[in-house]
């Protein structure tokens, strides 16, 4: 985002609005999710200390790509390469902190009711590496801005599952939960593609980097799922653990309620 291409894709002043317009939209997404929880009292802030950690350090980064956005639009370019020196490092503490709240959760046996816990311990690791595979390239490419932008747009888009899980009626969308998530997130990339198509007349190839990279996950995610590796892994990981007594593949019962059946629901 710091120097622009000759492209015809990264004319000056053509995307700003985009681009700025859709990091607001992705943020009101997360936030409206988390707040929407937080006044349905379904979730609070008595959440362990590694889930605050988690959360600081996600919602910073909502607040970088925010910032980024915005510094662009308003032609504050040499405050938005210094801060962007500063989100190299959160990516790292992302990928720590998202992958240890995971395994915790596994590991308590707490995966949410409409995830499999397999499942779950599966598509945070995941999707979180293609986030940093996404932002690494972007980061890389930074003197294309074409490219530099659309692919952090695309990584951006890869977290916004647990807003939107926030925001969709998640326990009717049993056995599809995760995919219908999946789903929303790609709503961002493809808008993307076709403002693209409607202002320059083409779309931009970054785009399809990024849509592949987000189908890519999906479908590792399903396949170590539903493979020996994956119920390997899940066992090593509960080992010792409440975790070890839930069925990998079966959906925890709704408080109150019976056990939910789908694929696979056998574990």
């Amino acid at each position: 985002m710091a120097t622009l291409s000759d492209g015809s894709l990264a004319s000056a002043g053509r995307d700003e609005g985009f681009f700025q317009g859709a990091a607001i939209v992705m943020a009101l997404v997360l936030v409206a999710g988390f707040s929407v929880q937080l006044a349905m009292s379904r979730s609070s802030f008595s959440a362990p200390p590694l889930v605050h950690a988690h959360a600081v350090v996600f919602m910073g980064w909502v607040a970088i790509y925010l910032l980024q956005n915005t510094f662009v639009a308003t032609g504050r370019v040499a405050v938005h390469r210094r801060l962007g020196w500063i989100a190299t490092i959160w990516v790292p503490m992302m990928l720590a902190l998202g992958c240890a709240v995971t395994i915790a959760l596994v590991r308590r046996g707490e995966v949410p009711v409409f995830f499999r816990p397999l499942h779950f311990l599966v598509f945070d690791p995941v999707t979180l590496l293609a986030f940093a595979g996404l932002t690494t390239a972007a980061i890389l490419m930074r003197s294309q801005t074409d490219w530099h932008r659309r692919l952090h747009f695309c990584a951006m888009a890869l977290l916004l599952g647990p807003g939107f899980g926030r925001l969709l009626p998640m326990p009717l969308l049993i056995p599809w939960a995760f995919e219908a998530t999946f789903a929303a997130c790609l709503i961002f990339p493809l808008a993307g593609m076709w403002a693209d198509k409607r202002r320059a007349g083409r779309v931009h190839p970054a785009w399809r980097w990024g849509v592949g990279a987000t189908v890519g996950a999906l479908l590792l995610t399903e396949l170590i799922t539903y493979s020996p590796a994956g119920a390997a892994i899940y066992n090593a990981i509960s080992a010792g653990s409440p975790g070890a007594a839930v069925a990998p593949l079966a959906f925890p019962a709704l408080p109150g309620g019976a056990p939910l059946a789908g694929r696979g629901a056998a574990g």
